[in-house]
């Protein structure tokens, strides 16, 4: 089994265009390889959207080198990018952009959820591409609820939606460049749980609510990240209040890591022909709009 290398936190909030608050929680620019093949996590909210009839959000803005995931809790996102690619995502609806060579998007509120308003809570992912994808085809994968398994856990334990991998022998919807598992998880109070990752694999578990408890003894709150021993396969985790936590694990990338605001690529003369190909309408022609 796994050991509990560290806890990281980040208590800092802030926003990202017009979503706040927002936690972020790691990123390349301080965990870098250490975590591969995941590159950030931001989580949204918790937060309560007033009505209105200006939609709130990130607008265009481009990417290349990497995917995002967006895994909705509460209230309704709309994505739109320069590939053609978009919808609407809802509460327990996930989106999965492959950005690869380069796509320009934007992600705001849905026209009915800036009406409404609401609750809203939601947790983007940044995923590596290695080098020989980062330069391939952009994609968009919008996951409905309904096509993403869900598997009770032994003992009315809780239970495990599988985005991406398999858990115990079920397969997520998710087409991922490089092997990886993303399961959301609802653990209950008094329970425990083990998750499958390989040997010599990345292990993470992000907690949004409740509190677990690694080793018998070894603690985490909410909000907080377990970053898991290489060594060992399996995660093992036990909540003593309910709770809600994502459970990331997948092999790792071995490559270098030059990232710079929303470029991930493998060297800097890459960035700067990234930036050099956005000035000249190279990347991702158009907008998403």
């Amino acid at each position: 089994m796994k050991n509990l290398a560290f806890i990281q936190r980040n208590d800092t909030r802030f926003a990202v265009g017009d979503f706040s608050p927002v936690l972020s929680i790691f990123s390349y620019h301080d965990l870098g390889s250490t975590v591969s093949p995941f590159l950030l996590l931001d989580h949204i909210g918790p937060g309560r959207l007033l009505p209105s009839t200006q939609r709130k959000g990130v607008n265009d803005h481009p990417h290349r080198g990497f995917e995002t995931v967006t895994i909705v809790y509460a209230g309704e996102l709309e994505h739109r990018d320069s590939s053609g690619g978009g919808g609407i995502i809802s509460a327990g609806d996930v989106q999965w952009m492959t950005a690869a060579a380069g796509i320009i998007h934007q992600e705001r509120f849905s026209e009915g959820f800036t009406q409404s308003g609401g609750r809203f809570e939601m947790v983007q992912l940044w995923v590596n591409l290695p080098a020989a994808d980062k330069m391939g085809p952009p994609r968009y994968q919008s996951l409905a609820r309904a096509a993403i398994p869900v598997l009770e856990l032994p003992d009315g334990a809780g239970s495990v939606r599988i985005i991406a991998g398999t858990h115990q022998g079920v397969a997520g919807p998710a087409q991922t460049h490089t092997r990886m598992n993303v399961l959301d998880v609802q653990l209950n109070a008094g329970q425990s749980a083990i998750f499958d990752s390989a040997e010599g694999d990345t292990a993470l578990v992000y907690l949004l609510s409740g509190r677990l408890l690694f080793d018998k003894d070894q603690a985490l709150e909410e909000q907080g990240l377990a970053v898991l021993s290489q060594q060992g396969a399996g995660v093992s985790v036990t909540a003593t209040e309910n709770s809600r936590l994502l459970v990331l694990s997948g092999e790792r990338i071995d490559e270098p890591i030059n990232g710079h605001g929303p470029f991930v690529m493998n060297s800097y003369e890459e960035i700067l022909q990234a930036y050099d190909d956005v000035k000249n309408g190279r990347l991702g022609p158009g907008t998403a709009s």
